[in-house]
């Protein structure tokens, strides 16, 4: 047998899970709403809810471009999964930042060996997609932090065992983008889940709202110092949700892509026997579909390896990456549909599962629009965030 790396060793077991329990789930996942808690605990059992947790905690200390792929994986089989993982890394990532001894123990030690599932939660009815000024307000009273707001989207809703969540101190002096973290235990008190999230697509993802009424944890849970996550969105929120976010939409692209093209080669004509792969208008669309998705997938691979080392042009790479993603997936599974005749459009086939889960790419904040122009401020030279 040939020598694999551990990394080699994480991806043969997400192919086995994508492969195995998320392709038997994905339609009834779909179907019915449900959040995916067989393919997560199965996710859990192999210890992949580690994957960014540092090795000396018990975890992968995998980075960026490990992160894409594995999401690019699961997304191929149930991009519904695939969400809730994404987010699961990116909370994980954010508690593991500034993480405290305590922090260290009481959460990143848990993940690493699959007793803890946790997830992010910044979206806010009243802000919409500016994620970064949140109106949940925060403050501290001895030796709690009282929490009091709405958040909305939260992946994996109610099914966490933790959430990182945003809120500002109520400050007359406090500037955009300038609030603070907090990891919120499940079952706290105050802390209520809206109704079942029904969505257009991703719609096992559990995306509900909640409402935090007086909740109250211990101060040793804030992250970082008060104030100071704008450095938290951008360093380690963006970049993390980003790369998660768009290897499971590169995942949506390829499934529809792979299953398009077996379509092409085993759909034939009974009047005269010919194959669909022996039209040469449709071999020639063929070849763009694929180029459009592997343009993304280069693109975002590069761009997650220059976030592996930390290059000054990471944050541009990774901001463009999930753009064009967004971008390609839409086309791509437009395109499959079109390709694939009628039947694409009948509810049994997955091609409308995978259009409906695609169009989330846009709206989902920081939205394709927010990318450009973040990704333009940039290249002028000026603040990400201002007028």
């Amino acid at each position: 047998m040939a020598f694999m790396s551990p990394t080699q060793k994480i991806f043969e077991t997400l192919h086995e899970i994508a492969q195995g329990p998320l392709q038997k789930n994905a339609r009834y996942i779909d179907e019915s709403s449900s959040w995916p808690e067989e393919n997560i605990q199965v996710l859990k059992d192999s210890k992949l809810s580690g994957l960014l947790i540092s090795k000396d905690l018990g975890g992968h200390g995998e980075g960026y471009l490990t992160m894409a792929k594995a999401c690019e994986i699961l997304g191929s089989s149930c991009a519904s999964t695939s969400m809730c993982f994404g987010m699961h890394l990116v909370g994980s990532a954010v508690m593991s930042a500034k993480a405290t001894a305590f922090h260290q123990e009481k959460f990143l030690r848990p993940i690493a060996e699959g007793e803890h599932w946790t997830t992010l939660s910044l979206s806010e009815p009243g802000t919409g997609a500016h994620f970064y000024i949140p109106q949940t307000e925060m403050i501290q009273e001895g030796d709690s932090l009282v929490i009091n707001g709405e958040k909305s989207f939260v992946t994996n809703g109610a099914h966490a065992d933790s959430y990182v969540l945003s809120a500002v101190v109520p400050s007359e002096s406090r500037t955009l983008g300038q609030f603070s973290c907090a990891i919120v235990p499940k079952n706290t008190k105050g802390l209520l889940w809206g109704k079942q999230w029904d969505g257009l697509g991703m719609r096992g993802n559990s995306s509900t709202s909640a409402k935090l009424k007086n909740v109250k944890v211990p101060v040793d849970h804030l992250l970082g110092n008060i104030g100071d996550q704008l450095w938290y969105v951008f360093e380690v929120i963006a970049p993390n949700f980003l790369v998660a976010m768009s290897g499971t939409y590169l995942g949506i692209a390829k499934a529809a892509l792979k299953e398009t093209t077996e379509h092409l080669k085993n759909r034939h004509y009974e009047h005269s026997g010919s194959s669909l792969a022996s039209l040469q208008v449709l071999q020639h669309r063929l070849g763009e579909l694929w180029a459009q998705v592997e343009r993304a997938r280069q693109l975002l691979y590069f761009a997650a390896a220059l976030g592996d080392k930390n290059d000054p042009a990471a944050p541009i790479s990774i901001m463009s990456a999930k753009a064009e993603v967004g971008e390609c997936v839409v086309s791509v599974v437009n395109e499959c549909m079109t390709l694939r005749g009628g039947e694409s459009y009948g509810n049994s086939d997955l091609m409308g599962r995978h259009l409906r889960d695609a169009r989330a790419a846009h709206v989902m904040s920081p939205t394709t629009d927010i990318l450009r122009v973040w990704t333009g401020r940039s290249l002028l030279g000026l603040p990400i965030l201002g007028d």
